[in-house]
């Protein structure tokens, strides 16, 4: 599935270095959220591509409930069933794992310093460029972002769950990413044949 995140195109944006992008980023740097019309561009744009034909993954979308009802919208036009993944971890676990993270500017790598270091944990283990932290990975905006996420993105579970989308809340505080991943993956496989299932009878059903 194509791995649709937000916040990397938000920061591809930036880097054009267009009139868009600075405003964007300096949005970003104080940690605020992006206006909706502008994401949901991006993001109605994305999954026409090719590569989201057989499903994709949303990441950091929605974040607002005017968001949600794009989307709802979106997917329901193009008849594609959906899922929610909730993933729930305590503030300060994600401030302490987000000013741990580095960025490389070259080749992208995220490399989080406290669990996963490479052998000199100021350079790339891939690329061996000097690793940066990222603007939006600084304290005092991962702070401003938790605030945001409370105010407006909190009612976009609600939102969603009154579509009837299914919701799954998915403990990420205590576990690898590995376990967790695996979790989802499992999730998501029950959720495909109990729709090809639900299909496979209605067909039977229309047959008849």
């Amino acid at each position: 599935m194509a791995h649709i995140s937000t916040g990397d195109m938000l920061r591809e944006r930036v880097a054009s270095g267009d009139q868009l992008g600075k405003a964007v980023a300096g949005i970003m740097q104080s940690g605020a959220l992006v206006p909706d019309e502008l994401v949901n561009q991006l993001v109605e744009d994305r999954i026409d591509q090719p590569d989201c034909a057989n499903g994709f993954i949303l990441d950091g979308y929605p974040r607002t409930v005017s968001q949600a009802r794009l989307l709802t919208v979106l997917l329901a036009a193009k008849q594609i069933p959906a899922v929610v993944v909730h993933l729930k971890v305590d503030y300060n676990v994600i401030i302490a794992r987000l000013a741990g993270r580095r960025q490389c500017p070259t080749c992208g790598a995220l490399i989080g310093v406290s669990s996963s270091a490479p052998e000199v944990s100021e350079f790339c283990d891939r690329c061996g460029s000097t690793l940066v932290i990222r603007d939006d990975d600084r304290p005092e905006v991962v702070l401003e972002r938790l605030n945001a996420y409370d105010r407006q993105t909190m009612p976009v579970l609600e939102s969603l769950r009154s579509v009837g989308y299914p919701m799954w809340d998915v403990e990420g505080a205590s576990r690898s990413p590995q376990a967790i991943a695996a979790d989802i993956v499992e999730l998501i496989e029950k959720f495909r044949a109990e729709q090809t299932n639900r299909n496979d009878r209605a067909q039977e059903s229309g047959g008849a």
